[in-house]
């Protein structure tokens, strides 16, 4: 039962029949004959199909709901066993919104030390992305904003606050300041975060706030594009105040604070709240908590 679920699972996250059978390292035919299997164990039709993959029935949603749990308590209960015997094993898959990745390894180092025989994945995702592959077992553990969008039922530690700096790179914009405010940067050109990021919607809102618009003349969804474009010099960009580390600010750099509104969002560490909390999803979480006292 419990593959045939694993099945479900993958045509959700796929839509797409060979795809999800690929995921599941086995066969269309075999994927298909599962879920056939399902539907026939329930007496209900579970997929909508045609030609392709057309989404799930009423009754297939159900069916996600439980498999869901079904299979992330099953996945929870192989670790705590395996444990019981053996060192904590497996691999932790850890989905994070960019610009929380420079905090990352004040977690995961620990985790490290602590379990050595734990593998971490980490992987750079938007805040929507890191939920939705949270609610469907793709991740064991997100790190994102807690206090901006809606995250639904998930267990949140706070793990610190995201400030905002306008940086620049030899440029004799607002020389001699101490900061600067949003209004003042409405006409620069800046690289930002492409618009699906949340960090993203956070700027585009404080610029809203302060009347203007922001000119973002180059976006993308990676942190080191935006880094190595701003090293050119010809753009300028609003990046967290931890970045700045991560930037190895020198020379002719400058990263301002910026005023009115003084903006500030609460990033953290999200899991499915399973009880018991499956022990890698665990183990990560009780790092956290040293890490924030």
């Amino acid at each position: 039962m419990i593959d045939k679920l694993e099945y479900l699972l993958a045509l959700a996250q796929e839509r797409h029949f060979g795809r999800a059978a690929a995921a599941c390292g086995t066969s269309q035919p075999t994927l298909s004959a599962g879920i056939k299997q399902l539907e026939e164990t329930f007496g209900l039709l579970l997929v909508e199909r045609g030609s392709r993959f057309r989404g799930f029935t009423e009754a297939g949603e159900r069916a996600l709901d439980w498999a869901r749990r079904i299979v992330g308590d099953t996945r929870a209960m192989r670790q705590e066993i395996g444990a019981l015997r053996y060192a904590l094993t497996g691999q932790l898959r850890l989905a994070a919104i960019p610009t929380a990745l420079p905090f990352l390894p004040a977690l995961t180092a620990p985790l490290a030390a602590r379990h050595p025989e734990v593998r971490v994945t980490v992987l750079s995702r938007t805040s929507n992305e890191v939920l939705s592959m949270l609610e469907n077992l793709e991740a064991d553990a997100g790190i994102t904003y807690l206090d901006n969008e809606p995250l639904g039922r998930m267990l949140t530690l706070p793990l610190y606050r995201e400030s905002y700096r306008f940086v620049t790179i030899g440029d004799a914009l607002f020389t001699g300041r101490g900061s600067v405010t949003w209004a003042e940067l409405g006409g620069v050109p800046l690289a930002l975060l492409t618009p699906d990021m949340q960090n993203r919607r956070i700027i585009d809102r404080a610029f809203r706030t302060a009347g203007v618009a922001p000119r973002a003349t180059l976006e993308s969804d990676s942190m080191t594009a935006l880094l190595a474009h701003l090293r050119t010099g010809h753009w300028s960009s609003i990046l967290p105040a931890h970045w700045m580390d991560t930037l190895g600010m020198q020379g002719d750099a400058r990263a301002l604070p910026i005023e009115a509104p003084e903006v500030a969002n609460i990033v953290g560490l999200v899991v499915p709240p399973r009880e018991p909390l499956p022990m890698l999803a665990g183990a990560l979480l009780a790092e956290a908590r040293r890490v924030v006292g």
